[in-house]
């Protein structure tokens, strides 16, 4: 009799155990299908316990945040993770656009936000800024002194500190300038061709302006003629100009006078690749045999692509045309050699047409 009890009751039990699943997997299914929108974290944790092959039951206090007055160690403290209290919504200024007048004001202007972001604190800085109380004084400034329009976005988008530059130091850096007989549109000149310009102090300007007149041996207004044309002069670092000097004249072999002029006439010689710089004197002067005062004499072959120079002469060499010696008949310049344009060149100097020249660049 009690077995019959003991069945009877198992049986019972395994029946409503049964039920009680087939409901509970109704109730799941039913909550998957009708309620798509909103699934609680509870359930999610749930759903990830069903699904281990452990089958263990969740500890809530192993996920407890620990309190402040607890103890812990060394270890736990390092392992605590901090979120930042203002986590980035994106790297890109483009997204911040939107949300900053600052960044749609500089856009406007033309400012290059993708050049801008690739250098380091550029952004963070554009963000922090106000446009009405930093930028705009900034830019009525650059007005005043006769930046056109069209350059502020040029300006800013290659020297963004300068929007931190106190005014101040601007205008007493465009004062030294002008006292220096840079009349206002060389500044406003120079301050758009070379937007480090007016970062640097007014010592430091005057050291600058001091050393390639003492080098070049120039006058005053020589001086002011090669910075107004060729104002990163005045920026960038000597060591470049230093060793291009010693080269024309060590290496190259040129007089300090043929210097001086070469430098008037082409400033850039100053600042060239020294590698790019030898190639072609080398190629001038040791395959073309060019003396040293006529390359001297026409210095802007110096600034000419190496490519361009070596074609066209092999060319006049093999028309039997390759006179450079302005003492004999059918002498070319140097000047013309470098500077005219291609179908000038054939007609004029080589006797030939566009055709042949390029059919010739083919064979090297």
């Amino acid at each position: 009799m009690w077995k019959q009890q003991t069945c009877y009751y198992s049986d019972f039990t395994a029946k409503h155990l049964e039920t009680k699943a087939k409901e509970d997997k109704y109730t799941e299914e039913l909550s998957r299908t009708d309620v798509v929108a909103y699934k609680s974290p509870l359930l999610q944790i749930r759903d990830a316990a069903l699904e281990t092959d452990s089958q263990m039951s969740i500890d809530l206090d192993a996920v407890a945040e620990f309190s402040a007055l607890e103890e812990i160690s060394d270890k736990e403290a390092v392992a605590i993770s901090v979120p930042s209290a203002l986590p980035p919504a994106s790297t890109l200024l483009r997204d911040y656009v939107d949300k900053s007048e600052t960044l749609t004001k500089l856009v406007q202007l033309g400012v290059n936000l993708w050049k801008l972001e690739q250098r380091p604190n550029v952004g963070s800085m554009l963000l922090r800024i106000d446009f009405n109380t930093d930028v705009a004084p900034r830019l009525l400034f650059f007005k005043e002194i006769g930046v056109e329009d069209s350059q502020l976005g040029y300006i800013i988008t290659y020297n963004p500190f300068i929007l931190t530059e106190s005014l101040e130091n601007l205008q007493a850096r465009v004062n030294y300038l002008k006292s220096k007989k840079f009349s206002s549109e060389n500044v406003a000149s120079m301050v758009s061709k070379a937007p480090y310009l007016l970062n640097f102090s007014v010592k430091r300007l005057d050291n600058r302006l001091g050393f390639y007149q003492q080098q070049l041996s120039l006058s005053a207004s020589k001086t002011r003629d090669i910075i107004t044309r060729l104002p990163r002069l005045l920026c960038g670092s000597l060591e470049p100009v230093k060793e291009n000097l010693k080269v024309c004249e060590i290496e190259f072999g040129f007089k300090k006078n043929e210097i001086q002029h070469i430098v008037i006439a082409v400033p850039k010689v100053l600042t060239a690749n020294k590698r790019k710089l030898t190639q072609i004197f080398d190629f001038l002067h040791n395959t073309m045999k060019v003396p040293h005062h006529l390359i001297a004499k026409f210095p802007q072959v110096l600034n000419t692509k190496y490519l361009r120079v070596r074609e066209r002469h092999l060319f006049l060499q093999y028309l039997g045309k390759d006179q450079y010696d302005p003492t004999q008949p059918n002498y070319i310049s140097l000047d013309r050699l470098a500077s005219l344009p291609d179908e000038t060149f054939c007609t004029e100097l080589a006797s030939a047409t566009l055709e042949d020249f390029c059919l010739f660049q083919k064979t090297l």
